[in-house]
């Protein structure tokens, strides 16, 4: 019986292509299921023969133990070189994403508050 293996979702397509290869390269039997058009699916890679199944978590623990470090160190570097965006940067490139999500509050907050200020 296949067993899930890694799950796809919020996973950058690098990362994907990188696991990919990597259980391709250790001779693992995996395949790969998508969530579909309404997403009552799950995107992940199962692992088809279970006996393999130990060895296959092992290296993909040890492959996300190497790419977090890798990670980590490519952001302390960036820090380093002032090189990484700050909250005011992110916030000046998205303009409208940020004016969105303050006026979803605002929305949330008022929803909220008028039955208790007695407005309606």
């Amino acid at each position: 019986m296949a067993t899930l293996l890694f799950r796809l979702a919020n996973v950058s397509e690098e990362e994907v292509w990188e696991v990919r290869r990597l259980l391709d390269e250790h001779g693992f039997d995996t395949y790969e299921t998508h969530a579909g058009f309404w997403r009552l699916g799950v995107d992940a890679i199962w692992l088809r023969d279970d006996t393999q199944l130990e060895a296959a978590r092992e290296t993909l623990a040890r492959y996300q133990a190497e790419r977090q470090a890798r990670v980590q160190q490519e952001h302390a570097n960036q820090i380093e070189r002032g090189e990484a965006p700050t909250l005011w940067q992110r916030l000046r490139h998205h303009p409208l994403k940020v004016l969105l999500v303050v006026c979803a509050v605002a929305a949330i907050l008022a929803l909220t508050l008028v039955p208790f200020l007695g407005l309606i």
